[in-house]
């Protein structure tokens, strides 16, 4: 995982990293040596060039971490304008907190793993060669110990990857939910359960909360193992060192120098670890990011959706789908088969939560069923190219979103390039002509956020025109004429019968109006199909419903 995200830096980054390496080395080697001369000769000029050194170093420094920093912003933008370009398997609060704080942990390991890394392949090596043109009995004993860091610093690294990981599943879990907490706090009041809520996100604080001390455990004891390996390493060149100078077998200045550089082998590797620790966070959360967009890269890259020679509209079937969401006692959908023939229109009728919503969205390519599959023309749906395939279907929801833009353009959204004529054949259409050229401007009228100044039924008139411009061979309606008086209700179901001629449709319906635009009527019962049958037989099903 780290190999990949490294793979996202700029090609220059490298290069730089290694260059500033290469200079710390040779200036932590004439620091040593510049100090060991000037304490063993008493040189006070030396130390101009000591300063220099350590001037020069903390300048490398510097420029290492801007570029590491400055990068590590250029991959966080990338990856978040990644993954806005895809659409989130996950929850929107997840979503939210990966794209926010999950992409900030990414900082620590560019701006510090990845250049301490770089240092530690450089440095140690250089300072090392040095050490053993200085003394070769020094430079055995660190080139016998130096492997020892990296080897118990991966023994309890593996352990800190293991608890981050965790540790990150539960903030997202925790970001997520108190997010869509407060989307629907003023639900939550309304019916007495604000209490209860506030206790889970208790428990889920409380929960990451374990998470975070047990890696802080593991961290610390990781820095404990590294630097007693460390230590005892460098004592066993300093103490054979300080005995062979009382004996007179080692000049002052070479054992100054041994002294000073021994610990330099090490240091790149103690830091390197503390590093290690600091980003192993933003490790796991790259994990989930590639996740993402390796899964929609699949989905992109399917076959393509298969086209019929005459008349656009698809076969669709669904095969025992079953779809069952995280932490539902029961499936939202369980062994769901059904087969819309080309060009049929089929309602689907049942109580709330009885699965309506999620038929569509499985159809829609938004649910991945656990088990079954979604066929069009035989072609399973998991196999095709997603964008393909949402690009042929038409979506009337019951609730229309209209943005704070004009009439022509909310009309448009799904043909960018659709011209004026297609948009006002496509408003006719649906009945909505009449209202719209009664506004101020017309269709250059600027609706308010979320239709303000619309009715209902205007505003479903407008879900209808930008189905009709998209032209898709496959429309998706769910209970599109909800909430809408007598008068506007007829209005509508008079432009869907126009929109479904000749496509093939699945709509969620209970009212009688709507249910005489359907050839076929099925009725879902706690995720199970119960029924098929016709609209009448339908409708008489509904107003029972209705009535109970």
């Amino acid at each position: 995982m780290e190999r990949r995200l490294v793979g996202w830096l700029p090609r220059r980054v490298p290069v730089v990293l290694v260059a500033v390496a290469v200079a710390q080395a040779v200036l932590v080697v004439v620091q040593a040596d510049a100090l060991a001369r000037a304490v063993a000769g008493l040189d006070a000029r030396l130390l101009i060039v000591v300063g220099a050194a350590v001037a020069g170093r903390a300048v490398l420094a510097w420029v290492g971490s801007d570029v590491a920093g400055r990068a590590a912003a250029q991959v966080k933008a990338r990856l978040r304008t990644a993954l806005l370009a895809r659409p989130s398997a996950g929850a929107g609060g997840a979503r939210v907190t990966l794209l926010t704080r999950g992409l900030d942990a990414v900082d620590p390991f560019f701006a510090g793993y990845v250049p301490q890394l770089v240092a530690a392949c450089v440095v140690p090596p250089v300072v090392l060669a040095r050490l053993g043109a200085a003394d070769w009995v020094s430079a055995v004993v660190v080139a016998v110990t130096v492997p020892l860091v990296p080897v118990f610093g991966a023994l309890v690294g593996a352990r800190t990857a293991q608890w981050t990981g965790r540790q990150w599943g539960l903030l997202r879990r925790l970001g997520g939910h108190f997010r869509d907490v407060v989307a629907g706090l003023s639900t939550l009041r309304a019916f007495g359960r604000a209490g209860h809520q506030s206790v889970v996100v208790r428990r889920l604080a409380e929960e990451h909360r374990r998470a975070t001390m047990g890696a802080l455990r593991v961290a610390f004891l990781s820095s404990l193992v590294v630097e007693l390996v460390c230590s005892l390493s460098v004592a066993l060149v300093a103490v054979p060192v300080g005995l062979r100078l009382m004996e007179g077998r080692l000049e002052l200045a070479k054992g100054l120098l041994v002294l000073l550089l021994a610990p330099e082998v090490y240091a790149p590797l103690r830091a390197l670890g503390s590093r290690f620790h600091a980003s192993a966070e933003g490790v796991a959360v790259a994990g989930e990011v590639f996740g993402v967009l390796d899964a929609s890269a699949a989905a992109q890259g399917g076959r393509p959706v298969p086209r019929r020679e005459v008349g656009g509209a698809p076969e669709i079937v669904l095969e025992e789908v079953t779809v069952r969401y995280p932490g539902a006692d029961r499936p939202a959908l369980a062994g769901v088969s059904l087969r819309v023939a080309p060009g049929e229109r089929v309602a689907v009728t049942g109580p709330s939560g009885a699965g309506k919503s999620t038929l569509l969205a499985v159809l829609a390519g938004l649910v991945v069923p656990e088990s079954g599959r979604v066929l069009v023309d035989g072609v399973p749906l998991e196999e095709m190219d997603v964008a393909q395939w949402r690009s042929r279907l038409g979506w009337v929801p019951q609730r229309p979103h209209l943005f704070a833009a004009s009439v022509a353009d909310n009309i448009r959204l799904g043909v960018p390039d659709a011209d004026a004529g297609q948009v006002r054949a496509a408003a006719c259409a649906a009945g909505a002509e009449e209202f719209i050229e009664a506004l101020p401007e017309g269709y250059a009228t600027v609706l308010g956020e979320g239709g303000a100044g619309l009715s209902a039924g205007q505003r479903q008139r407008l879900a209808i025109a930008r189905a009709f411009v998209t032209r898709a061979p496959v429309m998706l309606l769910d209970e599109p004429t909800a909430r809408l008086d007598v008068r506007s209700e007829g209005l509508l179901v008079q432009a869907v019968r126009r929109l479904l001629e000749g496509r093939s449709a699945v709509m969620v319906a209970h009212r009688p109006a709507l249910l005489g635009a359907a050839d076929r009527v099925v009725r879902l019962v706690d995720g199970r199909l119960v029924s098929d049958a016709s609209p009448a037989a339908g409708t008489g099903a509904s107003e029972g419903t209705a009535a109970a």
